[in-house]
């Protein structure tokens, strides 16, 4: 009897490893992390969920953006979107084509919203370019 018991036990124990190190390897911040480090695009979003902002790694750079909520002509989608550097001192390196890179990876996603871009990314676009 305590035989069965002891192999019922670690068979459950065996199931409760494979799920954390499941859960582990498909957890959105150790992917958005691993991007960091590699210096890599990676969009880390909720659809579903309009109040919750979205995050944006890029060349080592983090981004995130807030949604907000408005009308189109046939539905209620996100209309406007504010996007920030979490750490402005990083942006070194970071040129208008990158920025253009991030605006339309965000129009994939949301295609009737309006960026903003925060302060001091919005020196950049504002900008007039160089010939």
């Amino acid at each position: 009897m305590i035989i069965i018991l002891f192999r019922l036990l670690l068979i459950a124990a065996v199931i409760f490893i494979i799920y954390t190190a499941y859960k582990f390897i498909v957890n959105p911040n150790r992917k958005l992390e691993l991007a960091r480090e590699k210096k890599e695009f990676y969009f880390h979003d909720n659809k579903e969920d309009t109040k919750e902002n979205f995050f944006i790694t890029y060349k080592g750079v983090d981004f995130e953006g807030e949604k907000y909520l408005g009308t189109t002509d046939d539905s209620f989608e996100v209309v406007n979107i504010s996007v920030s550097a979490i750490n402005p001192e990083k942006l070194r390196g970071i040129e208008r084509e990158d920025l253009y890179f991030l605006e339309k990876e965000i129009l994939i996603r949301y295609p009737h919203a309006s960026i903003d871009w925060k302060y001091p990314v919005n020196r950049l676009i504002i900008q007039p370019l160089k010939d």
